[in-house]
Order: structure tokens, then sequence, then C-alpha cells
């Protein structure tokens, strides 16, 4: 096994856009070159966030906006101190299924929420932890939902992301924009993919920017 130093590689987008399947493919990817390889997601990924998952992306759901916001912050306190900082400090790449941004774009910017609160907010559940680099899938809020709502009758799950997906399509237009607006305010660390793209197609850049990051030749 590879020794590297612990880092955090967090995926993005909007509801469809493929981020799963890349980060899945992703941790297969650095798997195979030896490297110590968590993959996790949000919400959802201690015990506690089992429980927080279901009730958050039930459509029978309907909370207040801060509460939203406060049971999402919630899970990722969980998920940072119970999982990726220990895994961390045993040099494990830890891949992360959504993280930060989410938070910032789907309780913030597409609910005209304060912004700023919500940074501040995030700093304190995570202790300032922030993503080597994230790797925003980007693509058009019409196609995302039709592949979600393809998934959804594919699996026969109706989808863990339902509640969402139900919302309006100016809400998803937002949550495009926001997510745009963040990599254009980090380009430092937000690699925009075009999620229009075949899978192999964006898997091969992610690779390319994890090779260089990771991979000793």
């Amino acid at each position: 096994m590879k020794e590297v130093s612990g880092d955090l590689i967090s995926f993005e987008g909007i509801e469809g856009c493929g981020k799963s399947t890349q980060a899945k493919l992703a941790a297969a990817f650095l798997d195979e070159q030896d490297l110590k390889v968590l993959l996790s997601r949000e919400p959802g990924a201690t015990a506690m966030g089992r429980e927080l998952r279901r009730l958050l992306l039930s459509p029978d759901f309907a909370p207040e906006t801060m509460t939203e916001l406060l049971l999402y912050l919630a899970d990722r306190r969980e998920h940072v101190r119970k999982i990726i900082q220990p895994h961390l400090e045993q040099g494990f790449l830890v891949l992360v299924d959504r993280y930060i941004d989410s938070t910032w774009v789907y309780q913030g910017y597409a609910r005209d929420g304060d912004l700023d609160l919500i940074d501040r907010m995030n700093e304190l559940v995570t202790g300032g932890l922030c993503p080597r680099r994230t790797f925003l899938l980007d693509c058009p809020p019409e196609i995302g939902l039709q592949r979600a709502r393809k998934r959804n009758l594919t699996d026969g799950s109706r989808g863990c992301e339902d509640r969402f997906e139900q919302l309006d399509m100016a809400f998803h237009q937002q949550i495009r924009e926001g997510f745009l607006l963040l990599a254009r305010q980090h380009p430092e660390r937000i690699v925009v993919l075009d999620a229009t793209r075949d899978v192999e197609n964006i898997h091969r850049q992610i690779r390319e920017v994890l090779e260089a990051l990771y991979v000793v030749r």
C-alpha cells in the first residue's frame, strides 16, 4: 500500500449529474494504484446520518429552511468527526459524494439564505476541513432531472433524492447557477466537468487530475 498524506476530495452537482457514478469510478481507480481510499457520502455516512438521510430526502418531509440546514450540518459534524477525520489521519484519500458546497447552494443560494452564515456554520462543523479538489459535474437541470427520474424507474426505489426532484425547474436552475458561482470563486479547488459527455470521457478527465496529485510513476 502506497503511503500518501490523507486528503479529501468531493464530488458535487445537480440531481442526476452523475457525480455518484464518477465518485465510485475514481475510488476504484485510486484503489488500483494501491492507495488507501474511502468512498463516503452526505447525508448518511454514520448511523445517525442514515436516519437523517431517510428523513431529509423523504418526499413526505417538509422542514422549514433553517431546520433543514441544521439537520444537514448535524449530519456533517458526525461525518467529519467519526469518519472523515480519523481516516485522513490514517493516510486515506477520502472521496465524498456531496459536502460543504451542496449546503451553500441548496440551503443557501437557491433559497436566498444567509450565505455568510452558512460559510461560518460549515467552518464550525468541519473545523475548517475543506476538500483539496472538488469535481463539479455540470449539466442543464432538464437533462439531470430526466436522468434522475429514469434511474428511479429503473431501480424501483422512487429515488433517494425525490423531495428535491419534485421542486420546480427554476429551483434546479438556481442550484446549477450556485455551483457555477462557487466554481468561479474557487477556481483553484473546483474542477468543472461537462456532465453531458459520456461516463468514460468524464472519468478520464478526473483520472488525469488524480494522477497528477497522487500517482507516482
